[in-house]
């Protein structure tokens, strides 16, 4: 199977609508899981919210278009584990690897959800760790309106998702009937699933795979805090009104342990997973 098999995405934007990155897929990502070969020379790295975030974060079209300049017509690996996040962004990801002119071996390490999931298929090999989830949905947004505007907007969605099951379809083999099913009722696929139904090729060996030490209690926190950042922005926070909570959830600086402090953070992030759970 090859790139030139699959489909190319459209991509088009709407104001008054964003994508963003999914409550389950955010709490089941693991930032901390790495290749265990680190950054390679010919190699892209998604590991982290696709888009970009309030803070300038985030994996873009825009970066993977340069990475895949700079490697030029050469085999590239794709690292993957992101809780997804901007859907259009991703399909544009999709895009650019699907258009590289050598091989491309896609590696999911952890999680590869909603967006970061149809990335993954641009792939010519896909391998994922035999932990590791793929997860696929209908197009899922942030929409701002009254019903008119909203009806406009699900119709709007509906082409993205027919899309998404011709992507699915070409690189699994099922009919897209099916696919279509499995993205109503938000799929998630693991490990040796994903390569049993076709969506990948092949498990990655133990080796492949690095887990970041997390007793660190700095390390703990950017994790926290990370977390917190894009909840904050999905409850509808700015920056600044974002950092002023995680302050005040903090306390003081130098008035309580560290270990205090990051509990509050991990306290305020479950806060904010509650509210997005009810949004």
């Amino acid at each position: 199977m090859t790139i030139r098999s699959l489909p190319k995405a459209d991509v088009t934007a709407r104001g008054g609508v964003r994508s963003d990155v999914s409550t389950k897929a955010l709490q089941r990502w693991n930032p901390d899981v790495r290749a265990a070969d680190g950054e390679a020379d010919a190699s892209i790295s998604i590991l982290d919210v696709i888009g970009q975030d309030y803070w300038g974060e985030g994996v873009t079209a825009k970066r993977v278009t340069a990475a895949l300049r700079a490697i030029g017509q050469r085999d590239v690996v794709v690292n993957i584990n992101s809780p997804g996040g901007d859907f259009f962004e991703g399909l544009a990801i999709y895009n650019a690897l699907r258009e590289h002119k050598a091989k491309v071996s896609v590696r999911v390490l952890g999680v590869a959800a909603s967006a970061a999931s149809v990335i993954a298929m641009a792939g010519d090999e896909v391998r994922i760790a035999r932990a590791g989830f793929l997860m696929i949905h209908n197009t899922w947004v942030l929409a701002v309106g009254d019903r008119h505007a909203l009806r406009e907007v699900a119709d709007w969605l509906e082409p993205f998702d027919s899309v998404s099951q011709e992507i699915y379809a070409a690189r699994s083999g099922l009919p897209v009937a099916d696919i279509g099913k499995m993205l109503d009722r938000e799929t998630w696929i693991a490990g040796s699933a994903a390569v049993e139904q076709g969506f990948a090729d092949a498990l990655l060996a133990a080796d492949e795979l690095s887990e970041a030490e997390a007793t660190d209690a700095r390390t703990a926190s950017a994790r926290a805090e990370k977390k917190f950042d894009v909840l904050a922005q999905r409850a509808g926070m700015s920056r600044s009104e974002g950092r002023e909570l995680l302050a005040a959830l903090k306390g003081t600086r130098g008035a309580a342990p560290t270990s205090m402090q990051d509990a509050a953070v991990t306290a305020g992030v479950q806060s904010l997973l509650s509210f997005a759970r009810s949004i």
